[in-house]
Formats: C-alpha cells, sequence, structure tokens
C-alpha cells in the first residue's frame, strides 16, 4: 500500500500523453455508462438563465430546480460501481482501449484546482513539498 501512496511519478509521462490518456479514460469509463441515460431526456427551459423559474410538481407539491436531486442514491451507487469497474479494466487492460473517439474533440484536460490543494495538502504531510 505504500507504493500505491506514492502514486505515479509525475514524470513517467510527458504532459500530451497525460491529457491523452486522461481523455481516453474518461471516454472509455464515464462517458460510455449509466450517466448516458441519465442525461437522456428533456431538459427544462429557463427564462432566468439560473432555474429559479423552473419547478417539478409532484403528488406532494412543488420543488425547485436548484433544490432538486437529479440523480437517486440508487442510480448514484450504480454509476460509482460501473464507473469503477470500467476504470479498473481500463488500467488493467490499458494498452487495448488506450483509443480516442469523439473525446478527440474535448477541451484539453486542465488540473482542477480543488483536488490539486488536496494534493499538496498530502505531500506537505509527507514532506515531499
Amino acid at each position: 500500500m505504500a507504493d500505491m501512496e506514492a502514486g505515479m511519478a509525475d514524470d513517467m509521462l510527458t504532459e500530451e500523453e497525460k491529457a491523452f490518456y486522461t481523455l481516453a479514460l474518461v471516454e472509455q469509463c464515464v462517458r460510455n455508462t449509466g450517466l448516458e441515460d441519465l442525461h437522456a431526456g428533456v431538459t427544462p427551459n429557463s427564462a432566468t438563465g439560473d432555474y429559479s423559474d423552473v419547478k417539478v410538481v409532484t403528488p406532494y407539491g412543488e420543488i425547485p430546480w436548484t433544490n432538486l436531486s437529479r440523480i437517486s442514491d440508487e442510480e448514484m451507487k450504480a454509476l460509482m460501481i460501473e464507473v469503477t469497474n470500467k476504470v479498473f479494466t481500463f488500467l488493467t487492460r490499458g494498452d487495448d482501449l488506450m483509443t480516442l473517439g469523439s473525446a478527440a474533440r474535448w477541451n484539453k484536460p486542465e488540473l482542477d484546482q480543488g483536488l490539486s490543494a488536496k494534493a499538496d495538502r498530502r505531500a506537505a504531510q509527507r514532506g515531499r513539498r
């Protein structure tokens, strides 16, 4: 487990390779999942642009769109299991799955500031930065 905590060395891949790997992993393991089913359907329009004017009418009253959970606990659990299994398969069979379809046209990946800050804190705890 100590080896796993050390993680992938920052210099193992070039920035271009990291971007390609990221796009392939996300396309294969996140985009092509039950997330597509959750994305399907009608998206409401909003005159205000912030959806504060959109409500869902239920037998028990109205729910403002901005307060609405758009995914149930069961759907989230199934999605996380599917994504986890796909990521594991991708990491196990990466040589055979390292390809881009529509992801070749996506934006270039960027570092997530929140996750980078978390990494910085963990590195500091380990005395790495």
